[in-house]
């Protein structure tokens, strides 16, 4: 009886890890999908380092320079994790709190046609920002009764109106630990929670143009300022959006990352930036819900990871790759996307201590 016992004895000590792998609740109900193909770093994304040799201007402790637009000025204005917005002189290198949103800024824009900083916060929804005074005021924290709950990234219109992203309705990015956690969350269930919203200054109110968003990111008009460029980070694509609501279509996918932000840069080119490199564990369960239901029950250092690897993409009108600027240590972490300037390349990170610069003439460098 003792050698039965003795060979039982280890399957009943697995028994409890083995139910909780098939049983426990986790937040995610998983889509099955098909992912695309991983075009690898070959082609057009054949692998360089053209963004290895980066120069940084420190942010004094601050962390997270998300996303950065100039002012009329000159000066670049700057989210953080802590909630403040930087200001940022290029030429003197000074440095200076503007406002604090009480929340994590993402995305934002100078508006023209008022003459204010407007932000995307995940935590709040959309705001805007006295330059002068720096006093914060909520534009909308709602679109068609439903909340938003992961504001991202915005562009703005030659009417004033915002054209930005609710990542995702169902995994905001407060009520899950923050935007990081959150986002991984959306990525892993793949349920298309994302929206692109429009808030209207003349009425005060916001609406959803499109829904049904892969982790809605990056916002961005075309030049000619009809459609609205949007990044679906968790489908490694770019849709181009009609304002006047006609029908989506594919501006750039089957990329070799997860896309972030996306902005207007100069002579034609836009901007995108992509955090991380494509994960091979994620793309095989994309059509395996219950195995991606398991995995996320796993302990979070068995879960799959984001790989390091510093890529920007400059894209042209019709979406074809024109530059491709990468690191491929991932020295500057998280790369979100470019501000370009007359003189300079801005490289935005989610969660560096610093703001990454090129000179402009390495666009000229092959």
């Amino acid at each position: 009886m003792r050698r039965p016992l003795r060979l039982l004895l280890p399957l009943l000590l697995l028994l409890p890890p083995l139910g909780w792998l098939a049983l426990a609740p986790v937040p995610i109900e998983p889509v099955a999908w098909e992912a695309p193909a991983n075009p690898g770093y070959s082609g057009v994304f054949a692998p360089n380092r053209r963004l290895a040799d980066l120069q940084a201007v420190d942010l004094k402790g601050a962390l997270g320079p998300e996303d950065a637009t100039q002012g009329p000025d000159g000066r670049l204005y700057l989210p953080t994790h802590d909630g403040a917005l930087l200001v940022l002189d290029p030429v003197t290198g000074d440095l200076r709190e503007l406002a604090h949103t009480g929340g994590r800024p993402l995305g934002l824009q100078w508006d023209p046609t008022v003459g204010r900083l407007v932000v995307a916060d995940a935590y709040r929804g959309l705001l805007a920002v006295d330059p002068g005074s720096g006093a914060v005021t909520l534009l909308c924290d709602e679109a068609d009764g439903v909340p938003i709950r992961y504001a991202d990234h915005l562009d703005i219109d030659s009417q004033g109106r915002v054209w930005f992203s609710d990542a995702s309705t169902r995994f905001g990015a407060e009520a899950w630990g923050g935007t990081w956690p959150a986002s991984l969350l959306d990525v892993m269930e793949h349920g298309g929670h994302g929206r692109l919203l429009v808030y209207d200054p003349a009425t005060g109110q916001c609406r959803t143009r499109l829904d049904g968003l892969q982790f809605a990111n990056g916002v961005a008009l075309t030049a000619d300022g009809l459609a609205a460029l949007v990044v679906e980070t968790s489908a490694y694509r770019v849709l181009r959006v009609p304002l006047d609501g006609g029908e989506p279509s594919v501006f750039i996918d089957a990329l070799p990352g997860f896309p972030d932000n996306i902005r207007r840069g100069r002579d034609g080119r836009t901007w995108l930036g992509l955090i991380s490199a494509r994960s091979a564990p994620l793309d095989l369960t994309a059509g395996w819900p219950g195995l991606r239901k398991v995995i996320q029950r796993l302990p979070a250092f068995l879960r799959p990871k984001d790989l390091p690897y510093g890529h920007v993409v400059a894209l042209d009108e019709g979406g074809r790759v024109v530059a491709s600027l990468q690191d491929p240590s991932g020295a500057y972490p998280k790369t979100t996307g470019v501000l370009e300037t007359a003189d300079r390349l801005w490289i935005t990170s989610l969660s560096a201590d610093r703001l990454g610069w090129l000179p402009a003439a390495v666009l000229g460098d092959r």
